[in-house]
């Protein structure tokens, strides 16, 4: 066996195309992880849900910054509860074999770099269970400037924590114990938190709602479909101000009109500068098909 296997993590990734870190994790592009910190929840959680992706989302988080957004490239890490033979065995390779140093968490942060993600399945465990305290929240400040945590378990030191400038952590709750009596039997691998499954690489956004994990393959797909759904939205906002379209017309599949109208609001309109590397002819195609088709009832997500 080995801890955080390059060739194990590319297998795990077949979809990814792009750049890969030297232990074979998708490598997101900085640009895709800037323009992500600047989207809802729901406006990335919609090309998600309509791709199949149906248990990307986990919020029953607690949260040290509820008012930050997080981005960054998920590092992941699976611990169990102690059994003695395993535990002595997969301390002893870490060590002898791998060449790392103190405890299995400590093996992780150790391991991050520019904006990655510690996402720990910690099975729940929260008395004994606590992955980082002050230190190692520091430690992961330093390494990552701008990442944090996501733990299924517990921390500590949280009054020391909500001090330390550019990383959030959102866990399940908080103990004054040390970690204890729990091992790790994966890095770099599948990890459960909660109702969803989050894999090395994925995109990890983190919202005052909670933790939405995005694919790699998808994170461009998404931020790109979020941004349209951004821009539909402050045009949407300011032509029911003015009272031009009703919410049944604006929240429907758009007619070949409305989609004009968008177009030369968004070609001149100052609201939609920041949005004008976007492209819309496969919509306004799709809009002309639909005109034979029949008035569509459904509601865009």
């Amino acid at each position: 066996m080995r801890f955080d296997n390059p060739e194990d993590i590319v297998q795990l990734t077949p979809l990814w195309e792009g750049d890969r870190f030297e232990n074979g994790r998708p490598r997101v592009s900085e640009d895709i992880l800037r323009r992500m910190r600047k989207i809802t929840l729901e406006e990335a959680w919609g090309p998600l849900w309509n791709r199949g992706y149906k248990n990307q989302f986990e919020g029953d988080l607690r949260i040290v910054h509820p008012d930050r957004v997080m981005v960054g490239r998920a590092v992941t890490a699976v611990m169990v509860p102690m059994r003695p033979d395993l535990h002595e065995t997969l301390l002893k390779h870490g060590h002898e074999q791998e060449g790392r140093r103190g405890f299995f968490n400590q093996w992780v942060i150790d391991s991050l770099g520019e904006d990655d993600v510690v996402v720990v399945d910690m099975y729940d465990k929260i008395y004994q269970g606590t992955y980082v305290g002050g230190n190692l929240s520091t430690a992961i400040a330093t390494r990552t400037k701008r990442g944090g945590a996501v733990i299924w378990g517990g921390i500590r030191d949280i009054q020391q924590i909500v001090h330390i400038d550019g990383i959030n952590v959102y866990y399940r709750g908080s103990d004054p114990t040390a970690i204890a009596d729990c091992t790790m039997v994966g890095m770099n691998v599948p990890a459960r938190i909660g109702r969803t499954v989050c894999l090395p690489g994925d995109v990890v956004l983190g919202t005052p709602s909670g933790v939405i994990f995005i694919p790699p393959h998808l994170a461009e797909l998404t931020v790109v479909q979020a941004e349209k759904s951004q821009v539909r939205d402050v045009f949407g906002f300011i032509r029911l101000k003015e009272g031009v379209y009703s919410t049944a017309q604006i929240d429907a599949a758009w007619t070949v009109p409305l989609w004009e109208d968008f177009l030369r609001w968004f070609g001149s309109a100052e609201e939609a500068a920041e949005y004008r590397h976007l492209e819309w002819d496969r919509e306004l195609e799709e809009a002309r098909r639909s005109a034979h088709d029949g008035p569509d009832a459904s509601v865009r997500l």
